[in-house]
């Protein structure tokens, strides 16, 4: 076997002569303890006979491409997807990639663009979380470069996700609601046309079947955007004479709009929310919200591309779907006078 032309023997050069992947070149060559010593050896006799530099390691995955990846999230002002790009960034740079980043704006039509323009920039893989449950532009997409989606499943496509545990987190945190006595919850949420939007709803009303309580329609609202929306619609629900004794909020915006109506209104309710956020555990209210790693997301989805591309001259392996777990923390003072100035775990 030879050093292909134009340049010395690449990471990929020498996993085909090992028979591993590059991915696990780069971990022998990081002394991974979880790699056998028989591939070990292998990986470096191929080292030897190649004459392959350790010192290229940082570009080795490119494959004589780009050496850039893409990523497209919905919404850069919300610190879930800031979280989500460092995430990938940590990983891409480990591997010697360059993130690209485009912001989608959660408009479905503008995405197709985005990822048709990044592909025109011979990124060598996508990362994507779609705006919209259309993702027709991935599967063309996908005819050229991998594509894995975070955040949201995958719409009549074969390929690797990263998704987070959206129907636990709701169930549990609207459990823990109910098992305070509180009947009457409004539900404050995004589009439902949105995966999270439609699984968190299905364990808002989970939790409510589980524990023999009918959720009361009228106070569903669905459709905000953020967190002025979520305002406008706290504010309407609170002026109401049956108005809420609690709220349930679907992602980290939503919670900021809620617990700006509340102020407004010199209310105290008990709000359950999806995403953690800063300073929530400082705000004296009794907040029991859905909190997970993020940057994990990121990680894990770049994980899977850069995995991807080490089989570009290989047999794909079968598509994957990772989860990454959720936990409940409740800050303020609950029902029953308990103050919490530690965050309670419940898994």
């Amino acid at each position: 076997m030879t050093a292909r032309r134009g340049g010395g023997p690449t990471m990929h050069d020498v996993g085909k002569l090992a028979q591993v992947s590059a991915m696990t070149v780069s971990r022998v060559l990081k002394n991974d303890p979880g790699v056998s010593e028989a591939t070990r050896e292998r990986v470096f006799a191929a080292v030897d006979r190649l004459g392959y530099r350790r010192n290229e390691t940082a570009r080795s995955l490119r494959l004589g491409g780009s050496g850039m990846i893409g990523l497209v999230v919905t919404n850069l002002a919300n610190p879930f997807y800031s979280r989500l790009a460092l995430g990938v960034q940590e990983v891409a740079t480990e591997y010697g990639f360059r993130m690209v980043l485009s912001n989608s704006a959660e408009q479905a039509d503008r995405e197709p663009g985005l990822v048709d323009g990044l592909v025109d920039h011979q990124v060598e893989g996508l990362i994507v979380v779609p705006a919209g449950s259309r993702q027709q532009h991935l599967a063309a997409a996908m005819r050229h470069v991998p594509v894995v989606l975070a955040a949201r499943p995958p719409a009549g496509l074969d390929t690797d996700c990263v998704l987070v545990e959206d129907f636990h987190g709701a169930r549990e945190a609207t459990a823990c609601l109910l098992a305070e006595g509180h009947t009457r919850i409004a539900f404050l949420g995004n589009p439902p046309s949105l995966y999270t939007g439609a699984e968190r709803l299905r364990g808002f009303w989970a939790a409510h079947d589980e524990a023999g309580v009918e959720p009361d329609n009228s106070l569903i609202r669905q459709g905000l955007v953020d967190a002025a929306t979520a305002e406008a619609a706290t504010l309407e629900l609170l002026g109401r004479p049956d108005a809420p004794a609690a709220l349930f909020c679907t992602n980290n915006r939503i919670s900021q709009g809620a617990i700006r109506a509340l102020h407004k209104s010199a209310t105290t309710l008990p709000l359950a929310g999806f995403d953690d956020f800063e300073l929530s555990d400082i705000l004296g209210l009794p907040l029991t919200l859905v909190s997970y790693d993020a940057d994990e997301i990121g990680r894990e989805a770049a994980r899977l591309l850069i995995d991807r591309l080490g089989h570009k001259d290989a047999e794909q392996p079968p598509s994957r779907r990772v989860t990454i777990p959720t936990r409940v923390v409740r800050h303020g003072v609950h029902a029953g006078g308990r103050a919490l100035g530690t965050p309670r775990t419940d898994t």
